[in-house]
């Protein structure tokens, strides 16, 4: 573990940075070029999903929307209750060949 990884639960998390060092590294790519790509791949998922439209990956996975309805919740500290309204969230679901390969 490099003093850049970042463990969260006691799981090492991969940082931007390190993903871009990574692809740089194995494709011999400029780091400044892979990180304007993957930037800009990450800003094209949030604008799909922001439009509710889904991106599939395949062999990946596919990122989408799940919509929550509106529920009931309570503030125990404040012995209230309040409703939370009706709203959609980004959710990322892998692929099965995905989910193989982290099985391993």
């Amino acid at each position: 573990m490099t003093k850049k990884n970042w463990v969260f639960n006691s799981i090492i998390v991969m940082t931007k940075a390190e993903i871009v060092n990574e692809i740089a590294k194995a494709t011999g790519i400029e780091k400044i070029t892979v990180q304007t790509v993957v930037e800009s791949f990450m800003e094209s998922v949030k604008g799909s999903l922001a439009k509710g439209n889904a991106v599939y990956l395949r062999g990946f996975g596919s990122f989408i929307i799940k919509h929550r309805a509106e529920k009931a919740a309570r503030n125990i500290t404040k012995n209230t209750t309040m409703t939370i309204p009706a709203h959609d969230i980004p959710a990322f679901k892998p692929a099965k060949v995905f989910v193989n390969v982290v099985k391993k």
